[in-house]
Parts: C-alpha cells; sequence; structure tokens
C-alpha cells in the first residue's frame, strides 16, 4: 500500500487529525540520516551521563562534539517505544498489543520512502511475524531478528534477511551480521540519500559473552541470566557504533549525515551499575525514570552545534518529525503526530521544546493504561493522584501530600493536572478492540509483555527477560 492509499486508511478509520501540521518547505538537499536505537539501555550506562561502570568511549566523543540530551524518555519496554518512535505518537493513539504495529500506521519510512530515500532496516523487528511487513512499512531493505520466530539473537543467530530466513551455526555473532548489511547498505547507496533506522539487538538479556569476551566460544549461549557479560556487550555496542562511523568517514559521507543514539527503555533489572556516585538498578517495565529515561546523542559535523548539553524534554515521538525536519520530507497535513522537531535545539536554537511529556503505558494495549502520567524533569503526576518530585525521590517512593508541597511544586501540579486532561475519555476502538481481543494471551509468557511474575510481586523480577523477548 503506497502512502497515499495509507492517508485514505487512516481517514477512514477516524485515525486522521483535523489540526494541520505544516509542511517543511522543500529543498534539494537531502542528508543521510542514521537511527541506532539500543535495546535495554538506560542513561546510566553512558559515561558521558554520568555512568561509571562501562566504557563507552565512541558514544562519549560523538556527545563532546555534537548534542547530548540529559531528559530524553522512552516508554518503559521496547515495542510501545519502537511503536511511537516509527510513527511520532504516543501509545494511547494507536498502540494496539505486544510485538506488533498495526498496518494502518504511517511510519519515518513511508514518508522517508515517499520523498525519494534508500530505506532500510537492520536489528531488531519484533512488530509483527510476516516477512512483508518490513516492506509495508517502506524499508527496501532489512536484516532483522525476531520477525519470523523465537530465535538465538547473539551467537548462531536466526535472522530474516530480505525474505530469506537465514540461520548461522558456525559460532556467527547476530550484532556482528545485522551491523556488516548496515555497513553494506551504506556503502552501495553512498551516491544518494538514504535512511538508515538500526535498531540494535544489543544489549538485551541474555548477558551473553561477545567476540570480544574471552569465553565467547565456550559459554553455553542463553544462559547467562546474571550481568557478568553486560560490561562486554555495553562495550560491544559501543564498539559497532564505532565501525558505522568509520564506514562514513572512509566513504566521505560523514558531513552530510545526521547520526541519531538513543535507548528504547530502561535497563534489565537485575543489572546495577554505579552512576554519579551510587548504586542504580536498571528499572526496565517501570514507569520511574530508570525505566523510562535514556540516553540520546545527535552527531551531524558542521550542521549542528559542537558540545552542547541540552535539559530539553524529548520522548521517542519527536524522533520522526526531527528526521523529517531535516530530510526536508512533508509530513501529511492530515497525520496525526503528537512529536516535535527538536532539529532548532540541535542548530543551536530555542525551538519548540516540551512543557511536558505524557505517557499511556500498557504492553498489552487494551482500554486502560497501566501506567499514565504527565512529567517535566521535576516533577510526575499519575492520574490516581500520586504526585513526585522525581528530582529528589527517582524511585518514586514517597508520593507527596498538598500540605508538603511549595509554590514551585504547587505550580507544576496545576501543568500536570491540565496536561492529563487534555487526555481524557475513552481511547479509539479500533485499537481498544485490537488489544482486548488478544487478552490473556501473553499473560504468564516471560516474553511477552509483564507476566504473571510482576503483577503477583514486581519485587522478585530481575531478570528483563521475563518482561519481553
Amino acid at each position: 500500500m503506497n502512502l497515499p492509499q495509507k492517508l485514505k486508511t487512516v481517514a477512514m478509520l477516524g485515525l486522521a487529525s483535523s489540526a494541520v501540521i505544516p509542511n517543511v518547505k522543500a529543498d534539494t538537499n537531502k542528508p543521510n540520516v542514521v537511527l541506532i536505537l539500543i535495546d535495554d539501555f538506560g542513561y546510566e550506562c553512558v559515561t558521558a551521563n554520568g555512568g561509571q561502570s562501562y566504557k563507552t568511549p565512541i558514544m562519549d566523543r560523538l556527545a563532546e562534539t555534537g548534542v547530548r540530551f540529559e531528559q530524553c524518555y522512552a516508554q518503559p519496554l521496547s515495542t510501545p517505544t519502537r511503536v511511537q518512535m516509527m510513527t511520532g505518537k504516543n501509545n494511547r493513539e494507536n498502540y494496539s498489543h505486544f510485538a506488533h504495529l498495526d498496518t494502518t500506521q504511517i511510519t519515518f519510512g513511508n514518508l522517508l520512502k515517499e520523498n525519494g530515500y534508500a530505506t532500510c532496516i537492520t536489528g531488531k523487528w519484533q512488530l509483527g511475524e510476516s516477512f512483508d511487513l518490513p516492506k509495508h512499512f517502506e524499508f527496501d531493505e532489512y536484516c532483522l531478528w525476531h520477525l519470523n520466530k523465537k530465535a538465538p539473537r547473539y551467537r548462531n543467530a536466526g535472522l530474516v534477511i530480505n525474505g530469506k530466513a537465514s540461520n548461522y551455526s558456525q559460532n556467527e555473532y547476530g550484532p556482528d551480521i545485522v551491523s556488516d548489511y548496515a555497513l553494506d547498505f551504506i556503502t552501495r547507496k553512498k551516491e544518494i540519500p538514504f535512511f538508515l533506522y538500526y535498531p540494535m539487538m544489543l544489549t538485551h538479556e541474555p548477558y551473553d559473552a561477545t567476540p570480544d569476551s574471552p569465553d565467547y566460544f565456550e559459554q553455553k549461549q542463553g544462559k547467562d541470566k546474571g550481568v557478568s557479560h553486560f560490561s562486554d556487550m555495553t562495550a560491544y555496542t559501543d564498539k559497532l557504533i564505532g565501525k558505522l562511523i568509520a564506514k562514513l568517514d572512509e566513504l566521505s559521507l560523514r558531513k552530510n549525515t545526521l547520526i541519531l543514539i538513543v535507548g528504547d527503555n530502561g535497563t534489565g533489572r537485575a543489572t546495577v551499575s554505579k552512576f554519579m556516585g551510587r548504586d542504580v538498578n536498571g528499572g526496565k517495565g517501570l514507569s520511574t525514570n530508570l525505566g523510562t529515561r535514556v540516553p540520546c546523542i545527535a552527531s551531524w559535523p558542521d550542521h549542528i552545534v559542537k558540545g552542547k548539553v541540552s535539559t530539553d524534554l524529548i520522548d521517542a515521538a519527536d524522533f520522526l518529525p526531527t528526521i523529517c525536519e531535516a530530510t526536508h520530507t512533508t509530513i501529511p497535513s492530515n497525520l496525526k503526530i503528537e512529536g516535535r522537531s527538536f532539529l532548532p535545539q540541535l542548530r543551536g536554537e530555542k525551538g519548540n521544546p516540551h512543557d511536558w511529556l505524557y505517557v499511556w503505558y500498557n504492553d498489552n494495549g487494551g482500554a486502560k493504561a497501566k501506567y499514565e502520567f504527565a512529567h517535566d524533569a521535576n516533577y510526575k503526576l499519575y492520574t490516581d493522584g500520586r504526585f513526585f518530585d522525581v528530582k529528589k525521590d527517582d524511585l518514586e517512593n514517597s508520593p507527596l501530600t498538598d500540605n508538603q508541597l511549595d509554590s514551585k511544586a504547587k505550580a507544576a501540579k496545576v501543568k500536570l493536572q491540565a496536561a492529563l486532561k487534555q487526555f481524557e475519555g475513552p481511547r479509539l476502538e479500533y485499537f481498544v478492540k485490537q488489544g482486548e481481543d488478544r487478552k490473556g494471551e501473553n499473560e504468564g509468557d516471560e516474553n511477552s509483555g509483564e507476566g504473571k511474575k510482576e503483577k503477583k510481586n514486581k519485587k522478585q523480577i530481575t531478570s528483563s527477560s521475563q518482561l519481553e523477548e
């Protein structure tokens, strides 16, 4: 289905907005874009952010020479974040159920393809099991894990490459295969504008040895539920990003390529990291900052400011409009998106930053959220009335009562109450029904959604493989 046909379908289903989003002014200059999404990688993992447990020299250098965001947020789990990022919408507006992206949706792949870009997705899919789906969302090429079945993602990986299942058995490392495909795509498309969406398979559990680990060939793959190899996996993630940067340099494409690096949710809960002098547990699956605050780094030599640290609020929905503005790609006026471009901030301008961010989260979809809240950099308000000073209480142990609020907190609460009021009322029945039709399918399945174990006792969960695949 081409873009005009998809827009017609969106309108028929009542998913379009009457609001007009101004089209980006057309331009002949079309820079390349590489969007790197790291799996289960919280804010505390990057040294430039204050992390003290891992080595991330490539990301640190990109932050030093580009823009680093201190207040970037995702959803608590991977699939909801991916849906939000690819469509520019919050999950209340378009999320149906876990491991699925509804085919009515228009993604940045559709939009950039319409604008003449060569498009490719490499890495983790987890958005549906049909080999045709990446093409449906206008990715010309793909090399993906979790498209057709559960299979190893690391040593002896099972992948699908452009419609063909490929199962490896000679100790090949899945992230290397995916990386090599990405570099080959860049090389083949160097003469034309390209968009590479690179949702990495790292650093999700199991915490297996990498090819740089001394026990790569000895470790029984998929069995390490602890954290003994997480440092190795983080270092390998950084190394693969470095390989991509080196390839762009080799091809003289670096200055014409916007690179965006971001995490998809918090680190796995078993992972204890040293961060700004304290030990923190990963918060994957939780609504706290440790579950939703993620690293974000932008690099584009000679086009964005150097060494900037931004405290502006951004979230996953903001990447689509940012990429569209950078590439002079039109966002159709009847396509409803909530995201805002942060390209002006990358250029050193004020832009139009958010005063607050809104989160609707339920990994299994349906009518009601598991977590629904609005927040800014300092305060968070849930729809059930709980209000936290997340600067002082990032684990959200002590909700504030009204008599504890100073003038600043009172003003923030009023602002966040007004924000939540904008989202009152039922969700669109189209998406509610899809979630309800699958109600119970994922309960107790530790690889899909949060499962019964979390519902029984959240404190017992230490392994992120109990949350999703």
